[in-house]
């Protein structure tokens, strides 16, 4: 049988053996396509028109950083609620550079290079957060001793400047999530409410500085524990949808909902000049 033969009558997806000089060669020919719908599932982008195949070719790192980021969030949440008597994120210092932003890091990159847009950039805003705040928890660094006039830690950690900057730097970081929470309603339900949350907790948790920086302290506290339940809500989201997006590439066999709105806007899976046109 001839060559052209052969690959007419070679099944779609299946492993095909071929001897060719008297060697067993392994070739797999998949011509599936995925959905606009299961692309957004897996990769929490749009899917839009691409060169190449690095989807084929690479693994989906989604989940990789998505488990950092859950397991940063879980941890800082249940210590700003007072879990087991936490009060101190001293001890967990390293979600802040090695747990959180490494992953998601690494995941980002892996994004960049497969070309998911969205996903790239959500992963790499997590990771920054990360790595900025646990900067300011860095005693070594003595950056609330620099707001006591004499060197004081304690002091200019209770200090007015101190917490108004820090929860100035708060709000801005709840513009970005507001911002990405807008763009992600074109992927699902689950992944804009992390977006969504994680927002309205940035803005709470800037109410307790504001509040620490007045000496209200009560309310600093009540809002604290506000704002680390809404984290802890943002990471049972985050665990969800890390579950649900290796269960789909594990092939568990069980279809997770995650509230798809992808199917609510335009196609997405056309060239930006098609869009252009349209307009």
């Amino acid at each position: 049988m001839s060559s052209t033969a052969t690959d007419v009558n070679r099944p779609s997806g299946d492993a095909v053996f071929e001897k060719s000089h008297n060697l067993n060669v392994v070739s797999s020919h998949n011509g599936m396509t995925i959905s606009p719908e299961l692309f957004e599932k897996l990769y929490l982008t749009p899917k839009t028109p691409r060169h190449g195949n690095n989807v084929k070719r690479f693994a989906n790192a989604v989940p990789m950083g998505f488990t950092g980021f859950v397991i940063s969030t879980f941890t800082f949440s249940m210590i700003l609620m007072g879990f087991a008597g936490t009060s101190s994120l001293a001890g967990v210092v390293g979600i802040f550079f090695f747990t959180g932003p490494v992953l998601l890091g690494l995941a980002a990159i892996f994004e960049w290079i497969m070309g998911n847009f969205f996903t790239m950039n959500s992963l790499s805003l997590f990771c920054v957060f990360w790595l900025s705040f646990g900067m300011i928890q860095l005693p070594s660094l003595g950056i609330a001793a620099s707001y006591s006039p004499t060197g004081d830690a304690a002091e200019g950690a209770a200090s007015p400047d101190y917490n108004n900057a820090i929860a100035l730097y708060l709000v801005v970081w709840g513009f970005a999530f507001v911002t990405y929470f807008i763009f992600s309603l074109k992927t699902n339900a689950i992944f804009a409410g992390i977006f969504g949350f994680a927002a309205i907790a940035v803005y709470i948790l800037a109410g307790a500085y504001f509040h620490v920086a007045t000496g209200d302290y009560a309310m600093a506290g009540n809002l604290q524990i506000a704002g680390g339940a809404l984290l802890f809500v943002v990471a049972i989201l985050g665990w969800y949808i890390t579950f649900v997006i290796m269960a789909a590439e594990m092939r568990l066999g069980i279809n997770f909902p995650v509230g798809d709105l992808s199917h609510l806007w335009p196609a997405t899976d056309v060239e930006l000049t098609e869009i252009e046109k349209q307009a």
